[in-house]
C-alpha cells in the first residue's frame, strides 16, 4: 500500500539541538513502514512554499494552483494512509503540520486511517499534543487508530538516520503495535472503497451548502 509520512516541523534552528529533531523520528516511520513492503513518501512541509496570506488548495481556479501544491494534492489522494508526526507546542499538535493540512479539503483524506506519533526533548513525548490530533485528523476524515507513538528525548532514542541507538527490538515492537493497527484499518478501508457497496459522501470542495447543513 502507499503510505505518506508527514513531517509536522519546520523548526531549524538552535537551540534545543539537534535542530530538526522530528527527521529522526519521520525517517524511524518511513523506514518502518517501508521494511514491512510499503511504498512511503515522507512530506516535509518545508519543501512547500507556503508564505504569504492562507489560501488552501481548492481555493484556487482549476489548474492555477501552485504546481507544488497540485502535486500533493494528488499524492494525499493517491494514499492509502497516513502517519502524522508531530512535536507539542502549548500541549498541542504543531501549527507547521495543522499549517500545512489545511491546504487540503477532507476529500483528500476521507475514509483513510492515520497514525499519531509524537516526539519531543523532554520527559513526556509530545503525549498532550497527541489528544488534539486525535480530534483534528478526524475531522480531516482519516481516523486515527487507538495505539499511539510517543517518543521521549528522541535525540537519545534515535540517531540522525532514524535507527534506534539502544533497545531496537522493544523500539520496534512498540513502534509496530500501531503500524499493524494502520495496516489493518488500510487494507479494510481500500477493500470498502474499490468494493464497497455503501457509497462515500460527496467531497465538500467549493460550497458549504455541500455539507448539507439546514
Amino acid at each position: 500500500m502507499k503510505f505518506l509520512v508527514f513531517l509536522g516541523s519546520v523548526r531549524d534552528s538552535t537551540p534545543p539541538r539537534p535542530a530538526r529533531l522530528g527527521t529522526r523520528v519521520a525517517e524511524a516511520c518511513r523506514r518502518l513502514l517501508a521494511e514491512r513492503g510499503h511504498e512511503v513518501t515522507l512530506v516535509d512541509p518545508l519543501d512547500y512554499e507556503l508564505g504569504g496570506p492562507f489560501k488552501p488548495h481548492f481555493a484556487y481556479a482549476e489548474g492555477r494552483a501552485p504546481a507544488a501544491l497540485d502535486a500533493l494534492s494528488a499524492t494525499i489522494s493517491a494514499a492509502d494512509g497516513y502517519v502524522m508526526v508531530s512535536p507539542e507546542y502549548n500541549h498541542s499538535l504543531s501549527p507547521a503540520l495543522a499549517h500545512l493540512l489545511n491546504h487540503f479539503g477532507a476529500s483528500h483524506f476521507a475514509w483513510k486511517p492515520s497514525a499519531i506519533v509524537t516526539y519531543s526533548a523532554g520527559q513526556w513525548g509530545g503525549v498532550r499534543a497527541a489528544m488534539g490530533m486525535r480530534g483534528f485528523l478526524s475531522e480531516l476524515g482519516c481516523l486515527p487508530v487507538s495505539a499511539m507513538v510517543h517518543i521521549p528525548r528522541a535525540e537519545e532514542a534515535l540517531d540522525e538516520t532514524g535507527h534506534w541507538q539502544t533497545e531496537t527490538a522493544r523500539w520496534d515492537g512498540y513502534v509496530g503495535r500501531t503500524l499493524t493497527q494502520l495496516e489493518w484499518w488500510a487494507e479494510a478501508a481500500l477493500r470498502q472503497r474499490a468494493e464497497g457497496a455503501v457509497g462515500t459522501t460527496d467531497a465538500f470542495t467549493k460550497d458549504p451548502s455541500q455539507r448539507n447543513a439546514p
